[in-house]
């Protein structure tokens, strides 16, 4: 019996139970749900390696490969047998993503993911289901493998058109007064509203479309069986009853920087068109309107007093990147549909910053460490989802700019805590 089908016997059962009645569930489409969600438990969010791999040879032929201990040459011939244009995906990278999954394959902690995610209610999709929002498919080999939903499954599959509001957590009265007039009025010109759950800005948006009778859904960075951040457990209970709360990652997994950063893409790409009410220049929202810039959404600031900080993330955004200005709901409709703004990810950069920041891999492995308890290279490797080489080469570099400091065992812990 081949490790996919062992796979699926193993878990028919919690399969069937976060499937629901939402797809016709024969048993090949039984394996296709097991295998996206025993690789998505495995990797990160946004592992383009996987995603080529799964694209190229169907997620049931690559778990199989992941679980038997494939060799890179095996995975390389399996693709060139799905007739993958050679060179797409070299041994060496296949390599790399190998020694980031095969540390994570953990059985039981798999199946209780799954027994927690039918407990809470969660429904998984995967790609071809008819609630699948199929905005997300343009991340192209970085889109997910699969969806939790708490909710509505149907929530962002229907033609209601959706419109990403994003800002600042420390929001100030100005812009949470701002996000609450837009999301009502958007949501009375018939559209439903998209963010991240938040504190400040999303927060605000989410509970205005809620009080107009619309429809609002939260994107979360961890698992969807524990709500986060935790003093929005109401709030997200509410928008889990008139819309969806939704994730990629496997519940029991915590929310993290990276993931944060992650969870800002699938924002962008649910809506046809993403504005940022209020930023500052380090907001996080400004990864979200770099996403939509490369995604070809087209891109919406709020102007604030030219004095406050909180807005200054905004005004850059207007001013280098491409932003159109908007000032009320009727202008964002206007930007959502297209009607007389001609922007797009022409002339946009990939992702507006102030300053050079963290790495990617950095950020990954600062939030695999920690500043009081020493971790092996190993350990770090399973937490991060990076492989062991990787994790030793960045570490390196933290260790230069003193953001690390290794023990005498050789073991690794952060110097200061993360931001």
């Amino acid at each position: 019996m081949s490790a996919t089908l062992r796979t699926v016997a193993a878990y028919s059962s919690a399969i069937a139970a976060v499937r629901g009645g939402h797809a016709p569930d024969d048993h090949e489409r039984r394996a296709e749900a097991a295998a996206r969600a025993a690789l998505g438990f495995l990797s990160e969010p946004g592992d383009g390696v996987l995603g080529r791999l799964v694209a190229a040879a169907g997620a049931p032929a690559v778990l199989d490969l992941v679980v038997a201990g494939a060799r890179p040459a095996e995975f390389a011939a399996a693709l060139g047998a799905s007739g993958e244009a050679g060179g797409i995906l070299a041994e060496p990278t296949i390599a790399h993503g190998i020694r980031r999954w095969r540390p994570r394959i953990d059985a039981t902690a798999f199946e209780r993911s799954l027994e927690q995610a039918a407990r809470v209610g969660a429904r998984l999709l995967i790609p071809g289901d008819a609630e699948w929002p199929m905005g997300v498919d343009d991340l192209g080999a970085n889109a997910p493998l699969a969806l939790w939903v708490r909710g509505r499954p149907d929530a962002l599959a229907g033609s209601q058109p959706a419109i990403a509001l994003v800002g600042a957590r420390a929001a100030s009265g100005y812009g949470e007064h701002v996000a609450a007039e837009a999301s009502s009025g958007l949501v009375d010109r018939g559209f439903l509203i998209v963010s991240g759950g938040a504190y400040g800005i999303d927060g605000t948006a989410h509970r205005a479309a809620l009080a107009s009778d619309g429809t609002t859904v939260a994107f979360l960075a961890g698992g969807i069986d524990r709500f986060y951040p935790t003093g929005h457990d109401a709030l997200l209970t509410r928008i889990a009853q008139a819309g969806a709360i939704i994730s990629e990652v496997s519940c029991g997994t915590a929310p993290s920087k990276w993931r944060f950063l992650q969870r800002n893409r699938l924002i962008a790409a649910a809506g046809a068109a993403t504005v940022v009410i209020e930023a500052g220049l380090r907001s996080g929202s400004l990864n979200t309107a770099g996403h939509a810039a490369q995604l070809g959404r087209p891109l919406g600031a709020v102007p604030g007093p030219v004095t406050s900080p909180s807005s200054a993330g905004c005004h850059r955004l207007m001013r280098e990147h491409n932003a159109m200005c908007v000032v009320d709901a009727a202008q964002m409709a206007e930007l959502a549909s297209g009607m007389g703004f001609g922007i797009g990810a022409a002339g946009s950069p990939s992702r507006p910053t102030t300053q050079p920041e963290p790495s990617p891999d950095a950020v990954r492995l600062l939030d695999a460490l920690s500043p009081r308890s020493p971790r092996t290279v190993d350990d770090l490797a399973r937490r991060s989802g990076m492989a062991p080489g990787l994790v030793m080469s960045t570490l390196a570099e933290l260790e230069v700019d003193l953001l690390v400091a290794r023990d005498v065992d050789g073991s690794w812990k952060s110097r200061a805590r993360r931001r």
